[in-house]
């Protein structure tokens, strides 16, 4: 089951402290969330999870976190400069600004009048000053992408660790684009964060390797609790195709708001590597690319059997970040009937995902012995380093209950007075509802179990 719309998730999400609007006591920034108590700890889960599965559970794979501010050269060469842009249309009725692509069969979305101005390109990137005098001179960007700092990293990578062809060069990090646009809550936004692999492949093999991306990248957005049928293959027409790709197949995912891309996984031939390399002429590159006068390093490599210098083929799974938490959040949420007329509303969440592990609840508020019991039992659970484990500390077990629920908490565990007399607590758990007594031993069993 996933949720009814979109409105349901953001009353969730701000009434549990998920996700906010930035700025929001000053009327908002538009296209700027906020990520609060809960909502970090469940990013930061779907982001350890991505790592762990590109960089500890693989042996071809290495890990990069590079700047933001981008100098003018490379996106000026990767092309960002020249066609990094949406199609802008004004109204001239009620003067709003839209994408050419949102228009209504050729009218205004938000008045439907057909008075408009023609499309003109609008440049996604943001700049920032450099330096001390801001006289138009000196200026970077702000990152569209965290693709290009892997690909002018990458002789930086080959050198200084024992990688060969193929490899991939992983990194998690923020991303602007100054979207025309922004909305459907965090979907479009102008400040987000993408995971991204660039997988690094002789030419004639790229075909095969990006076969093997689009399944292993599907399977893991499966692991993270997403329903196979809610998951589509959409292999991009040619006429669609960005510049640098000879293939993309896009996960679509059904959103509250529709079908959208959830993940990219791309063929980008040679043309990154091809467009930053020096000395271009010397290679074969396949993908036609700015001429280059500026770089200073080779990013060629050599066939050690043909003794062959060729520039690699490039195969890019690219996820965004905040997307991946809005399609596990309508993935896991649920409102059930639990008889007698009464319901309740339970993010199913895969455990490893959940903001909260554990909730240790004493059953009477400030009881000073069930709380001294209760907070023995957190710390302990706490110390194993799955994950949080919280105090819940409110005294109303029924209302414990439906809060984490409601947040995902996997499971529940009581402390009563008979805990004080035979050291044994209250398990409950949060699919199933159901509840059993075990002691200290078996509660740490049933814990560590969560995430095997």
């Amino acid at each position: 089951m996933v949720s009814k719309n979109m409105e349901d998730l953001v009353s969730l999400c701000k009434r549990r402290g998920f996700i906010f609007q930035s700025n929001e006591i000053y009327g908002g920034l538009q296209g700027v969330y906020d990520y609060g108590p809960l909502g970090v700890e469940l990013k930061n889960n779907l982001k350890q999870a991505w790592w762990k599965s590109m960089i500890y559970e693989r042996n071809d794979v290495e890990g990069l976190d590079a700047s933001i501010l981008t100098g003018r050269e490379v996106l000026k060469h990767s092309g960002h400069e020249d066609t990094f842009s949406d199609p802008l249309v004004d109204c001239k009725k009620c003067k709003g600004r839209f994408r050419a692509d949102h228009l209504i069969d050729g009218k205004c979305p938000q008045c439907g009048s057909d008075d408009l101005t023609e499309p003109r390109p609008f440049n996604l990137m943001f700049k920032t000053a450099v330096g001390p005098i801001d006289d138009g001179s000196n200026y970077a960007y702000l990152r569209p992408e965290t693709a290009q700092q892997i690909f002018t990293n990458f002789k930086n990578i080959l050198d200084s660790t024992n990688k060969s062809i193929p490899f991939g060069i992983a990194q998690i990090g923020k991303a602007f684009r100054n979207e025309v646009t922004p909305g459907k809550f965090i979907f479009r936004v102008r400040e987000f964060e993408q995971m991204e692999l660039e997988f690094f492949v002789e030419p004639g093999k790229d075909e095969d390797w990006h076969e093997f991306w689009v399944n292993e990248r599907v399977d893991w957005w499966i692991a993270q609790g997403i329903d196979k049928k809610n998951i589509k293959k959409l292999h991009v027409d040619k006429e669609d195709l960005s510049h640098y790709s000879k293939a993309t197949v896009d996960l679509m995912y059904e959103f509250p708001h529709g079908s959208e891309e959830l993940e990219g996984i791309a063929n980008r031939t040679d043309f990154d590597l091809g467009s930053h390399t020096k000395n271009q002429s010397e290679f074969s590159i396949n993908a036609e690319v700015m001429e280059n006068k500026q770089s200073t390093t080779k990013l060629g490599v050599q066939n050690l059997e043909t003794k062959k210098w060729f520039i690699p083929y490039v195969i890019e799974p690219s996820a965004g970040v905040d997307r991946g938490v809005l399609a596990i959040l309508n993935e896991a949420y649920k409102e059930e009937s639990t008889g007698n007329d009464n319901s309740r509303i339970v993010l199913g969440l895969k455990p490893h995902l959940s903001p909260i592990k554990a909730a240790v609840i004493p059953l009477k508020r400030n009881n000073e012995a069930l709380v001294i019991k209760a907070t023995e039992i957190q710390k302990h659970l706490q110390s194993l380093g799955l994950g949080r484990v919280i105090l819940e500390n409110s005294g109303n077990i029924g209302k414990g209950y439906r809060r984490h629920d409601e947040i995902g908490t996997p499971i529940c565990i009581t402390v009563d007075f008979e805990s004080l007399e035979n050291q044994t607590y209250t398990l409950r758990d949060r699919d199933t509802m159901d509840q059993k007594r075990l002691d200290l031993e078996g509660l740490i069993e049933a814990y560590r179990n969560l995430f095997n």
